[in-house]
């Protein structure tokens, strides 16, 4: 499959997937007669985790290198299982630092109580607005 449809139906720009390409993450494309990327599905699985490392905060660098391990092959398990179990580490720590968040926001939400059926939601906290002054406009 081209580029084009390679990208949309992974969900990637074909910009990034030619970078992706360009730094190792990706092996180099077999061309058609038009010199023409032509992608095969077997690629999927493996964009797809790429996907959820760069999804999950993991660093490109620390990407590429498990891709050199990976293409390493046999010999570097040890290597790559070390660098997920640290990555893993970090986002277990994200996803908590988040449910921290979660929880601050599910409370102010509560403060605000049940609105009225019939009128819209504002928000009538100002205190994080500057005072306008008179003669100066503000922004936006």
């Amino acid at each position: 499959m081209k580029i084009g449809a390679f990208a949309e139906r992974i969900g990637l720009s074909a910009h990034t997937i030619r970078y992706y390409e360009r730094i190792g993450l990706l092996p180099r494309c077999p061309r058609d007669g038009g010199q023409r990327r032509d992608y095969d599905a077997s690629a999927l699985p493996w964009i797809a985790f790429l996907t959820r490392l760069r999804r999950t905060g993991m660093p490109i660098r620390d990407m590429v290198r498990y891709a050199e391990w990976r293409a390493a092959g046999q010999g570097t398990e040890a290597e790559r299982r070390d660098l997920l179990v640290r990555h893993r580490d970090r986002v277990r720590a994200h996803v908590v630092d988040l449910q921290a968040c979660l929880s601050v926001l599910d409370a102010k939400i509560a403060g605000y109580g049940d609105p009225p059926p019939s009128e819209p939601q504002h928000d009538t906290d100002t205190s994080h607005r500057r005072p306008v002054r008179p003669g100066i406009a503000r922004p936006g």
